[in-house]
């Protein structure tokens, strides 16, 4: 399990989410044909939260690149036909499109999803390349997608150190750093 991940998954039940890990996409035989890879292994997704509430799925990828130079904007930018690099999601809209159709059809057949389910797709950064956060946002924005920002994650971290007590290892982090 990527700790990255695990910090992602407690800040967003802190914000009422339930929350699953790596969730592989179960694409068929035809789907990856109509990807344009035939052989490609089930796509997997960092986190799903859902919101109860709302009747809504953010499937997110997180992305901590912590010691490296970060999410390159000019790598999201990217406009693929057949799925290619490390955001395929973001940057492939027939594998997105696919992908997310068979997530929420996965989702419903395990009763973890409704036909009114609507699903985002976000990003999570733990760093990104040149602090180009706000262009990210924009071309985010612009898709209806979620993104948040190392400063986002800085603030939410820096959020749980105001809980209560809880035997959490991203709370007990946030609070021994912001005595």
């Amino acid at each position: 399990m990527d700790h990255f991940e695990a910090i992602i998954k407690t800040l967003l039940e802190h914000e009422g989410f339930w929350v699953r890990q790596s969730f592989k996409v179960n694409v068929t035989k035809q789907e990856k044909r109509d990807i344009g890879k035939h052989s490609i292994p089930r796509p997997e997704i960092d986190l799903l939260g859902f919101n109860q509430r709302e009747n809504h799925l953010f499937a997110i990828e997180a992305k901590s690149y912590l010691d490296s130079p970060g999410v390159k904007f000019a790598d999201l930018k990217e406009d693929y036909d057949i799925p290619t690099g490390r955001y395929k999601l973001f940057t492939c809209k027939n594998y997105r499109d696919i992908v997310l159709k068979r997530l929420k059809s996965d989702l419903i057949e395990a009763n973890m999803a409704n036909a009114e389910t609507t699903i985002t797709l976000g990003l999570v950064a733990g760093n990104v390349y040149q602090n180009r956060n706000d262009e990210i946002r924009e071309l985010f924005s612009a898709q209806g997608w979620l993104f948040w920002s190392p400063e986002n994650v800085r603030d939410k971290v820096n959020a749980l150190a105001e809980k209560g007590y809880e035997n959490e290892p991203a709370i007990i982090t946030a609070k021994i750093l912001m005595r």
